[in-house]
């Protein structure tokens, strides 16, 4: 039976994929803007960003900034320092959100959920939905995986220009190269859009921005369905259960406050 829910649940996710492929993708993707070449970290360039979107939100809504964080000036970075903070912060958000959405979607699915000859780890059980799988890998195996995304973290902030002194926010360096085992780098490991145009970068650039965002929106929404049953009516009954605590990951491991 739980095969059978997990199939169904994968399909129901699939058939959303797809109508946001159609539809919502095709809304939340700007325009090229005028100056998009530029690191666009002074609150100026911003506002002519969002004012050259001329799709119905982004007319509707124009520069929207409600907290005035554009005025902002974090830990002495001065206005624009902080611009580019933020700007690359999002991005950064963005891309954790995309890969958290299809990797929801790949973990609910047979292949992966399934029964498995050779276990991907000590402690897995087959019919886990996601959130359920993150819980059974063993410690070490998840601390394994946060010391690496802190190695990828570490390398990303070695920039000339830093973002925060005038560099491209979301740029990641190369590093193949870097240490042995570096051997691809992590953006376009097989030098796919290398010979890209500045202008088609530039809108590359913005889509991946507006999908980021639709990507945080979708993934909190699975997360809150699965916490929080009918908090999210479109997905009512599409997602499974989750009685753990999504904002502790380490809950069945260890604890500070116990």
């Amino acid at each position: 039976r739980i095969d059978f829910e997990l199939n169904q649940i994968a399909v129901k996710m699939q058939k959303i994929i797809a109508a946001l492929a159609l539809s919502g993708a095709a809304a939340y993707v700007a325009p090229v803007a005028p100056k998009a070449t530029t690191a666009l970290n002074s609150k100026a360039e911003l506002e002519a960003l969002a004012m050259s979107n001329t799709d119905a939100l982004g007319q509707s809504m124009g520069f929207w900034d409600p907290l005035g964080l554009a005025d902002g000036d974090f830990w002495g970075l001065g206005n624009e320092g902080t611009i580019g903070y933020l700007r690359h912060a999002e991005i950064k958000h963005g891309r954790v959100a995309m890969a958290a959405f299809l990797g929801y979607m790949a973990g609910a699915t047979e292949l992966v959920s399934g029964p498995h000859k050779i276990l991907p780890y000590r402690g897995f059980e087959p019919g886990l939905t996601p959130p359920e799988q993150w819980d059974a890998i063993p410690l070490y195996g998840k601390l394994q995986i946060l010391v690496i995304v802190g190695m990828l973290e570490s390398y990303g902030e070695i920039l000339a220009p830093h973002y925060t002194k005038g560099g491209l926010p979301g740029y990641y360096p190369p590093i193949k190269g870097k240490r042995p085992e570096l051997i691809f780098n992590l953006y376009d490991p097989f030098n796919f859009f290398e010979a890209d145009s500045a202008e088609k970068k530039a809108r590359g650039r913005l889509t991946e921005v507006n999908n980021g965002r639709l990507a945080m929106l979708g993934i909190f929404s699975i997360i809150s369905e699965a916490t929080v049953p009918g908090s999210v009516p479109a997905l009512k009954d599409m997602i499974p259960p989750y009685d753990g605590n999504v904002m502790i990951p380490f809950s069945g491991d260890f604890s500070i406050f116990s």
